[in-house]
C-alpha cells in the first residue's frame, strides 16, 4: 500500500508537469524541480542506455524494469498524459474563440520566463551580452523567416517531438513553447482535442503515435546532450536560450495577423476568409479598426495573470530550493 500511494503520488506530481508543459512558457521541469523529482526524472531517463537495452533483448525484463526505474516512469508519464488530454480541449477551444487573450496570457507568461531566466546570470560581461543579443537574433530570424504554416507531414511531426520533449525536461524552458516556434502548438491540440472528443480519424492517432515515436528518439538522443551543454556551457546556453525566448516573442504577440483575422471572421461571419484576409490590409484596416474589439483591457489583464503565475511559481521554487537546503544542513552526520 505504502508503495501504491508513492506511485500515485508521482502520478498526480506528472498531472501538474503536463499541465505547465500544455501551457507555453511554464516549463515541466521547472514543475518537476518544485516536486522534488527532477534528479529522479534525470537519472531515469539517463538510465535508458545501451545496458537497458541488452537486458530488454536478453529477456530479463524485471531486471530492464528496475534498471530504467520502470514504476516510476510509468506512473509520471500517465499523469503527464491525463493531464495533456484533459487540458487539450480547453486550449483549442480558447485559441479558437478568445484568442487575443488567450495569445496575451502567454506573452505574459514566456516575458516573466525570461525575466527569471536572465535574474540567474550574474556578474554580466561584455561577451553575456553578445550570447543574449545572438539568441535574440536567431529567435527574431527563425520566427520572422519561417513560413506562416509549417508542414503537416509525419516527418515533420516526428521533429518537433523530438525537439519539444527536451525542452520539456528542462527547467525554464517549455516544450508547448517550443511547438508554438515550430508551428504545431495549435495542430497538436487541436488533434488531440480530436481524439478525446471521438471526432479523431485514423490520421489523427498516426500522428500522435509518430510524434511520441520522435518524442522518445528526442529524449534519447538529445536529452543526455543538452544536459552535458547545460553542465559544461550553463552560463553561455542559458543565454542564447533566454535571447531566443524573447526575440520569439513576435510569435505570440496578441494581435498578429493571424489573430486579426480570426476576429475579424467571428465579427463579421458573412466574409470569406480570403476577405479577411484583405481586410487586414494597411490601406483597410482603418474601414475595421473602430468595428472591432481590440480586447485590449482583457488582453493586459491577461498577460499580468501569465506574468505574476510565473512570477508565483518561481517564487515557490525558490522557497521549497531554500527550504530543502536548511533540512539538509540540520541532518546530523552518520
Amino acid at each position: 500500500m505504502k508503495g501504491f500511494l508513492k506511485y500515485l503520488m508521482v502520478t498526480v506530481k506528472g498531472i501538474c508537469m503536463g499541465a505547465a508543459d500544455v501551457i507555453p512558457g511554464v516549463s515541466g521541469g521547472t514543475i518537476a524541480f518544485m516536486t522534488g523529482i527532477y534528479e529522479t526524472l534525470v537519472g531515469s531517463i539517463n538510465a535508458i542506455n545501451l545496458e537497458a537495452v541488452k537486458l530488454l533483448f536478453t529477456g530479463k525484463f524485471r531486471q530492464f524494469w528496475r534498471h530504467i526505474n520502470g514504476n516510476f516512469l510509468l506512473s509520471l508519464i500517465a499523469g503527464i498524459l491525463i493531464s495533456i488530454l484533459s487540458l487539450a480541449k480547453l486550449m483549442t477551444y480558447l485559441l479558437t474563440h478568445q484568442p487575443i487573450q488567450t495569445w496575451a496570457f502567454f506573452f505574459g507568461l514566456i516575458v516573466a520566463s525570461s525575466i527569471f531566466i536572465l535574474r540567474g546570470v550574474k556578474k554580466w560581461k561584455i561577451k553575456d551580452y553578445v550570447m543574449l543579443v545572438l539568441g535574440i537574433i536567431i529567435g527574431v530570424v527563425v520566427c520572422t523567416l519561417s513560413p506562416t504554416t509549417t508542414p503537416d507531414g509525419l516527418w515533420f511531426i516526428f521533429i518537433c517531438g523530438a525537439i519539444a520533449i527536451c525542452a520539456m525536461i528542462l527547467p525554464g524552458i517549455s516544450g508547448s513553447f517550443i511547438l508554438l516556434i515550430l508551428g504545431k502548438y495549435e495542430y497538436m491540440m487541436g488533434t488531440i482535442s480530436d481524439i478525446v472528443s471521438g471526432t479523431g480519424n485514423l490520421m489523427d492517432f498516426v500522428t500522435i503515435i509518430v510524434f511520441v515515436v520522435g518524442a522518445a528518439a528526442g529524449i534519447i538522443a538529445f536529452a543526455k546532450f543538452l544536459h552535458w551543454l547545460l553542465e559544461h556551457y550553463h552560463r553561455e546556453t542559458l543565454l542564447v536560450m533566454a535571447g531566443f525566448i524573447i526575440g520569439s516573442l513576435v510569435v505570440v504577440w496578441p494581435w498578429s495577423s493571424r489573430n486579426m483575422e480570426t476576429i475579424v471572421l467571428s465579427q463579421f461571419p458573412a466574409l470569406s476568409p480570403s476577405q479577411a484576409t484583405a481586410a487586414l490590409a494597411p490601406e483597410i484596416v482603418s474601414k475595421y479598426s473602430g468595428m472591432i474589439d481590440m480586447h485590449i483591457g482583457g488582453a493586459v489583464a491577461f498577460a499580468l495573470i501569465g506574468f505574476f503565475l510565473v512570477i508565483g511559481i518561481e517564487m515557490a521554487s525558490v522557497m521549497i530550493s531554500r527550504r530543502r537546503g536548511s533540512e539538509e544542513s540540520v541532518q546530523p552526520e552518520k
